[in-house]
């Protein structure tokens, strides 16, 4: 046997010792059945068994039939081949390895041979994966439990081009990169393997040699759909089951929900830290948990919608996510993938949207991740100039490369299309738009034409856009752009970025200077709310409260707010609510803002819930639940939110009385409502505002249907006894007028009664 071995072996020993020491680029030109004289021979790399038989493969037998060889290791280097040609051309067969056990027993394993398995991705599969137009990146790439040829197991395929070799490992093969090296895919640069018998659940990562011929550290699955919770950093091989939805009629019904004339009150969440369970050692909630807590809380506040801080897998919880590694997979942290899907579910039987931010700006250097993936900067740039960030100590997707743009866009269709999410939130979109963005002259590179825009972030957002808006219908993207960017909410189709919204960060800052402002000096910056109303139309807007706003040392949102005592904090905090849903904008709040935190976020904890024992801050967060509900019942609120026909001035004028009057506007046949601010402390007896007529020759009513300063929101109770009849004196070009009591520190929204 050992000469016929030697003899059919067919291998010299360069080709042994690369194998061993897991340098093989080619295996199943080594291993796997191989045509000898009109039959085959067997070859595996099985270090450390003992023996190694091939045996019939039976139907629906897992353990095998007849014994047909008993293969030969060759050299004892662990490489076991036939002794002699012994399948007919085509034969099934398994492997029947013996391994010995630490108690000195005996262990043994049936299994198909992974290197018997012929081509696994297609041709089309290949040309879009080269294009960069793989729209299906997870099921084509990452792990994918299927069965071929009559056999379960893991498909594993992973883009790797400059690699040497590209070995999977895992528990299942006691992390030994030399049994399962991949076959490369040279026409796309990806490397595949069928490993037999393996399901979902199974841990993995990839062992990469890099073109230098260095081991690389393991590298997780840049598409898994699965992970392991950090700080572990292996992959996992998610079910293949698909998720039962129950959600159609909300699908259907989403593109009129999330339209611009749609009322869109969002509730911005950092999963881990909404509600730490205090018991148990402050651990975050799961998804199921948060579907009890959560959906009825933001239902029951008013919300439309919640916004969830990056749930994408992230190695360094601090991020709050913004440093994402796993694209493909919601983090460990807070359960299955399923129950992710479970959640959505939920929230969309309940009437709620779900919206995540996502993360294509850039991402951490963890040596488990994507930088230099195999070895070379493959979704990064090379020159640190254009592929690092320096704001955040991260690198920078290559957008020009067509599969490194391709890979992001298949991660947006994934939470879209596969886990029904609502809408994403793009971060960072100014450090994308500008090759300039936080670096001094020098340290950036110009584009081709000698310009500081970015042309291949441009083209990418662009196509990024337009996927969407044809694969996933009603859903919405939504822009944190900080600059002067024309036209990120305008179609592609007229040189705009194709966004559905832009964040509002310029109304954000403005609104927040003078809310800081003492109230005594406001006439001097009341420039700062009106303002905004000159840009209020270039764009589709979400004013946005977010958790920017109240961390790193810039306090709560309450803790902005001016005044001699809590209660005029509060005050302030109330009118600045009442302004905030009054104003043209899709509406975002950040959790703990709506009953007046106290102190900036802390990631580590909860926000302050203790504090609805105080009926102050009861009374706020009942002032955000009104806002919302008449924010969503009032047509003139939300109807015409991005046009400048919903808005019109009556009073933008009077500086010195830091006084406001406007006027929205929805259809034909709704109402008009008057909002009425005053940003100073001093109740104002008998002023007078002009206000529409239904009938000029006639005095109407006008019914106060919120005032911030009500009793019942913690304030002093001036009003107007809830509803004003106008008088028949003209006003601020107006046929008629109220004459009103302005409680302090408040906002006043009136609707005539038809």
């Amino acid at each position: 046997m050992t000469e016929q071995g030697e003899e059919f072996a067919g291998v010299g020993q360069g080709t042994i010792d690369a194998l061993l020491h897991g340098r093989l680029r080619d295996p199943f030109a080594l291993l796997g059945p191989h045509p000898v004289n009109g039959k085959a021979i067997v070859r595996t790399f099985q270090p450390g068994a003992r023996a190694v038989d091939v045996v019939a493969r039976e139907p629906r037998n897992e353990v095998g039939g007849q014994l047909i060889e008993s293969l030969y290791n060759l050299h004892q280097s662990g490489l076991f081949i036939s002794g002699a040609p012994c399948l007919e051309p085509g034969q099934r067969y398994l492997l029947r390895i013996t391994w010995p056990t630490a108690d000195g027993g005996e262990h043994v394993e049936y299994t198909e041979d992974p290197y018997s398995f012929g081509l696994l991705l297609g041709e089309l599969d290949m040309h879009l994966l080269a294009e960069g137009r793989h729209r299906e990146l997870g099921r084509c790439l990452g792990a994918n439990p299927m069965v071929i040829d009559g056999v379960a197991g893991v498909r594993f395929a992973v883009w790797a081009p400059n690699a040497l070799r590209v070995s999977v490992v895992g528990d299942f093969n006691q992390w030994d990169g030399r049994r399962h090296p991949m076959r490369l895919r040279v026409e796309a640069g990806v490397w595949e393997l069928f490993i037999p018998r393996l399901g979902s659940g199974a841990r993995y990562q990839y062992e990469i040699v890099g073109p230098d011929g260095k081991l690389l550290p393991l590298k997780a699955d840049p598409v898994a759909r699965a992970t392991e919770a950090p700080p572990s950093t292996a992959s996992v091989v998610a079910p293949d089951a698909p998720f039962r939805w129950t959600d159609a009629a909300w699908m259907a019904d989403r593109p009129r929900r999330q339209r611009p004339d749609a009322p869109i009150a969002i509730y911005e969440v950092h999963a881990a830290s909404w509600l730490r369970v205090l018991e148990e050692e402050g651990r975050s909630l799961d998804w199921h948990e948060l579907g009890d807590r959560l959906i009825p809380y933001a239902l029951g506040m008013g919300f439309t919608h919640v916004e969830f801080l990056p749930i994408m897998e992230h190695p360094f919880g601090g991020s709050w996510g913004y440093q994402p590694l796993g694209l493909f997979a919601p983090s460990a942290r807070f359960g299955t993938p399923a129950g992710f899907a479970s959640f959505v579910d939920r929230c969309h039987a309940a009437g709620l949207g779900v919206i995540l931010d996502w993360v294509p700006a850039h991402f951490p250097s963890d040596e488990h991740g994507l930088a230099r993936f195999d070895g070379t900067a493959l979704y990064e740039h090379q020159d640190p100039r254009e592929g690092y960030h320096q704001d955040w100590n991260t690198l920078i997707y290559n957008l020009g490369r067509r599969e490194v743009s391709g890979f992001l866009i298949a991660s947006a269709l994934e939470w879209l299309e596969h886990f029904h999410v609502d809408g994403l939130r793009v971060d960072a979109v100014a450090s994308m738009l500008y090759r300039d963005y936080s670096r001094r002259q020098g340290e950036w590179v110009p584009n081709v034409y000698g310009g500081r825009e970015n042309l291949e972030a441009i083209a990418f957002l662009r196509e990024l856009n337009q996927v969407i808006a044809q694969r996933c219908p009603g859903a919405i993207m939504i822009a944190e752009e900080s600059t002067a960017w024309p036209g990120v909410s305008a179609p592609v189709e007229q040189e705009g970025l194709g966004f559905s919204y832009k964040w509002n960060m310029g109304w954000m800052h403005d609104t927040l200077r003078y809310m800081r402002t003492d109230p005594l000096f406001r006439q001097h910056h009341h420039h700062d709310l009106t303002f905004g109303l000159v840009y209020a139309f270039s764009e589709r807007f979400v004013l946005p409260i977010s958790h920017d706003e109240v961390v790193h040392g810039k306090g709560s949102l309450l803790g902005k707010m001016p005044g001699v005592d809590k209660a005029q904090r509060l005050a302030n905090l109330r009118a600045f609510f009442g302004l905030m849903w009054t104003h043209p904008g899709k509406k975002l709040l950040f959790m703990g803002c709506e009953f007046g935190q106290e102190t900036e976020w802390n990631h580590d904890a909860s926000p302050s819930w203790n504090l609805l024992d105080d009926p102050a801050h009861r009374g706020v967060q009942r002032l955000v639940r009104d806002l919302n509900r008449l924010y969503v019942g009032e047509p003139a609120l939300h109807r015409k939110d991005c046009l400048p026909e919903g808005f019109t001035w009556v009073i933008g004028d009077d500086n010195r009385n830091s006084v406001f009057a406007y006027l929205r506007k929805g259809g034909p046949d709704d109402e008009p409502l008057l909002v009425v601010l005053n940003m100073t402390p001093v109740r104002r007896e008998g002023y007078r505002i002009g206000v529409p007529a239904a009938d000029a020759h006639a005095a109407g009513t006008w019914q106060e249907i919120l005032n911030t300063d009500a009793a019942i929101y913690g304030g002093s109770g001036a009003g107007n006894g809830g509803t004003v009849r106008s008088e028949l004196v003209p006003g601020h070009g107006m046929p008629q007028s109220l004459v009103l009591t302005l409680p302090p520190l408040s906002v006043l929204i009136l609707k005539r009664q038809a």
